[in-house]
């Protein structure tokens, strides 16, 4: 006879703690996507130093935008942060690449995925039943 090892259906502090993680990256790569949109004078230079052209902020915009959108969409909320932290690496492989320091450029980025994963798993227990921790 096989267990049954779901976990547990979050609890509503979990579950709104959950959310409030979640939330917080969210907004920062809002606004870094929004940035993008703007772009807003001496954007260029930044987007110079890590050697992309500024021809691919929309573009690079846009695929922020749209993850975060599919992240704070329960139902695909596992894929967002998947496709989040595929983005969050290359922003971390872009400043490697130019010996950025870490603690100002890729840390944030690690933290970052660190709240998605975390606020999903905190509110989302398919998430936890395939991350279980012990």
């Amino acid at each position: 006879m096989a267990s049954d090892t779901r976990p547990a259906p979050a609890s509503k502090a979990m579950f709104w703690g959950g959310w409030v993680m979640s939330v917080l990256p969210a907004l920062g790569l809002l606004a870094s996507a929004a940035m993008k949109f703007i772009q807003p004078e001496g954007m260029d230079k930044g987007f110079e130093k890590l050697g992309w052209p500024m021809s691919l902020a929309l573009v690079l915009g846009v695929i922020e935008l749209a993850g975060v959108l599919i992240y704070l969409f329960p139902p695909t909320a596992a894929l967002g942060a998947i496709l989040l932290t595929g983005y969050l690496g290359g922003a971390i492989a872009t400043h490697t690449r130019i010996q950025d320091p870490f603690l100002s450029s890729m840390l944030p980025q690690i933290v970052l995925g660190m709240l998605l994963w975390g606020g999903l798993w905190l509110r989302d227990s398919r998430v936890r039943s395939i991350l279980p921790l012990r």
